[in-house]
């Protein structure tokens, strides 16, 4: 699988591997680390994900990197950005997201890779605009989101279309960054 590799002072941001596929089916059987997700992953499906963001770069040249900690970690989970799969009113649009192993959270992996993915989305793919979204309760996200520089949005919340009404996760927040000019 090929694709650009990010690299950060602490971090390499890089194409998956077929040896990633066992990590990141931990990582998402986590209930702690999808505590904000409907449920936990099956194997199956995890591996599915895994072959969706393949397929994103592919056929976009970006998506969800593979982050690496270079002697500690060769899978701490991704960090990227990707097109959302449902339709909401801020649609089109590119997505930054992460979703990192309990191990690697607390140490600025997340906000470090997520720099590296919005430098190459408005350098190199020269994007217009970056939006990242999340359920209302996830302050971790949030604040990550904030640290980007990102501005929350109250007029583009929204209810996730693919949850039930009344369902605890439904009702989002959608942050927005514009590129600099």
């Amino acid at each position: 699988m090929s694709g650009p590799v990010l690299k950060t002072e602490r971090l390499i941001l890089r194409p998956w591997r077929d040896a990633d596929l066992a990590p990141f089916a931990a990582l998402n059987a986590d209930p702690e680390v999808m505590r904000y997700f409907p449920a936990t992953l099956s194997r199956a499906e995890s591996d599915a994900v895994a072959g969706r963001i393949r397929e994103s770069f592919a056929a976009r040249g970006f998506g969800n990197w593979a982050v690496e900690v270079p002697g500690v970690t060769p899978f701490a989970g991704f960090v990227g950005l990707s097109v959302p799969r449902f339709d909401a009113s801020f649609m089109p649009c590119v997505e930054i997201g992460w979703r990192l192993a309990r191990a690697c959270w607390g140490k600025g992996y997340a906000s470090e890779a997520a720099w590296a993915a919005l430098d190459f989305g408005f350098g190199t793919l020269k994007l217009r605009e970056i939006v990242s979204f999340t359920v209302v309760a996830n302050l971790p996200s949030r604040r990550v989101m904030e640290r980007l520089g990102m501005r929350h949005d109250p007029c583009g919340d929204f209810d996730h279309p693919s949850l039930p009404e009344g369902h605890w996760l439904r009702r989002h927040v959608l942050y927005r960054l514009r590129a600099p000019n």
